[in-house]
C-alpha cells in the first residue's frame, strides 16, 4: 500500500513539471525553425506537424504525450 501511495504522489508532483516543460520545448523548436535548418522540406513539414501536435496535446492537458511528441521534433532538429 505504501508503494501505491508513493507512486500516486510522485505522479501528482511530476505532472506540473511536465506541463511547464511543454512551452519551453515549443519555444526551442520555434527558435530553431526561425534560425533556419538544413532539413529537407519534407522533414521541416514533419517537424512542424510534431510541434503543432505537441502544442495541441499540451493545450488538452496530455503533457506526457506532448513532451514525447515535442522530443521527436527536437531530435529531428538536433536540439536538446
Amino acid at each position: 500500500m505504501k508503494h501505491l501511495t508513493l507512486a500516486a504522489a510522485i505522479t501528482l508532483l511530476a505532472s506540473p513539471l511536465l506541463a511547464g516543460q511543454c512551452p519551453a520545448d515549443i519555444t526551442a523548436i520555434d527558435a530553431a525553425l526561425a534560425s533556419g535548418t538544413d532539413l529537407s522540406e519534407a522533414d521541416l513539414a514533419t517537424v512542424q506537424e510534431l510541434r503543432d501536435e505537441g502544442q495541441s496535446l499540451h493545450d488538452s492537458g496530455d503533457h506526457d504525450a506532448s513532451v514525447e511528441t515535442l522530443a521527436e521534433a527536437k531530435a529531428m532538429l538536433g536540439i536538446d
